[in-house]
């Protein structure tokens, strides 16, 4: 949702830990919360004068960090930002320039993620590999290093309500005396070259003794994710668990199709069977990542190896895990889908690729994927802001 003023575990995949660790963590007085007004309603940014209010919380480096730490910093930018938002992570490069440029000058940053993971639905996720979990975030840092701490709000949420966090990014500026000068946006255009830098400049002015100019802003970016939407990512499993699950007969013309693209989309398409241990296994990220992604420029394809005899087991396999992607069980040899596929497989079970638009193999494994590596691979091509993109 935008906002305007504003190592791998085979058996148990990833909806299926957010669904149950929700359930286990959600005490009585959250399932009441649905008459309530939303927390979202209550939430308040920090007043131009206010001191900073203080926090304790665990980073990505395995220590925890407090305000105090900051305490030598001539100015203090407080960033509420998260790893699943296409917003944020359109800043995120500007964030790392800003506070490298700046260190110099005694300017300190520190990041904090004021989302409940267990409030993020799946489909939320569709511009990342990763959710905003504390171990997800430390996940994050290892293919974007920030020059700063990353730290994590998620369980209590009591510093991001402190600070007002109303989204993903938000930033807040205090001086040497930790009085807040400045809160809202990084700048104006998330997409392109900002016409009005409005954090450096009100970075300048704090540092020159001048009262930044504006001293407010909007902010733009994904909704805070409150622990109060816990139920409707609950509801959302649900929902989806209940989707029809189809199988359709597939020739070699059909799979020829899959290598073209007439409407832009990345295709994801994994080759199974029932007699194949291990690719069943992975059949529930398969439905997590289709559920990711499905409201990208991106479709997920299975193609089932089972004979004729054997597409009622398949089908009940595939409703077993709910997956309603688009579904195929191929009439023909392995050979022949070999050649219409991918050429270049060698013939064992599983099989994924991950085609573009122009028919382009961007992922090919043979035998058991890793889905953090799969996610990260649909991440990385269809993109992980709303910058637009070229068809190459």
């Amino acid at each position: 949702m935008r906002m305007l003023n504003s190592p791998r575990r085979r058996s148990m995949p990833m909806w299926f830990v957010v669904v149950a660790a929700a359930w286990l963590a959600a005490d009585g007085s959250e399932r009441t919360r649905a008459n309530a007004t939303d927390l979202a309603d209550e939430i308040k940014p920090l007043a131009i004068g206010a001191p900073a209010p203080d926090f304790d919380l665990p980073g990505v480096d395995n220590r925890n960090h407090r305000l105090a730490d900051f305490a030598d910093a001539r100015v203090l930018v407080v960033v509420f930002t998260c790893n699943h938002c296409p917003t944020a992570q359109a800043y995120e490069d500007r964030l790392i320039d800003l506070a490298q440029r700046f260190a110099p000058q005694g300017v300190a940053f520190v990041a904090i993620s004021p989302n409940d993971p267990l409030a993020v639905r799946l489909d939320e996720l569709g511009y990342t590999d990763v959710g905003d979990s504390f171990e997800e975030m430390k996940i994050r840092v290892q293919n974007k290093p920030f020059p700063f701490p990353y730290l994590y709000d998620g369980q209590t949420q009591a510093v991001s309500k402190a600070y007002g966090a109303l989204a993903t990014p938000h930033v807040f500026l205090f001086d040497a005396q930790r009085r807040l000068r400045y809160q809202g946006r990084i700048d104006d255009n998330e997409t392109g070259p900002p016409t009005r830098k409005d954090l450096e400049n009100a970075i300048e002015a704090v540092l020159a003794g001048r009262v930044p100019e504006p001293a407010t802003t909007r902010v733009f970016g994904c909704s805070t994710k409150w622990s109060d939407k816990r139920e409707s990512a609950r509801e959302s499993l649900k929902r989806w668990d209940a989707e029809s699950v189809e199988l359709a007969e597939a020739d070699v013309e059909t799979i020829r199709g899959l290598r073209q693209s007439d409407d832009g989309r990345f295709r994801l398409v994994n080759v199974w069977a029932t007699w194949c241990g291990p690719c069943v296994a992975e059949l529930p990220e398969l439905t997590t990542i289709h559920r990711m992604y499905r409201n990208r420029n991106f479709e997920l394809v299975t193609i089932s190896l089972d004979g004729p005899d054997d597409r009622a087991k398949a089908r009940e396999t595939l409703d077993r895990v709910h997956l309603s992607a688009r579904n195929l069980i191929f009439k023909g040899g392995p050979d022949a889908l070999a050649e219409a596929l991918d050429p270049e497989w060698a013939g064992p079970i599983s099989h994924t690729v991950l085609i573009d638009p122009n028919g382009v193999v961007l992922y090919r494994k043979t035998g058991s994927f890793e889905p953090l590596v799969v996610r990260k691979a649909i991440a990385d091509a269809i993109g992980r802001t709303y910058a637009p993109r070229t068809r190459q």
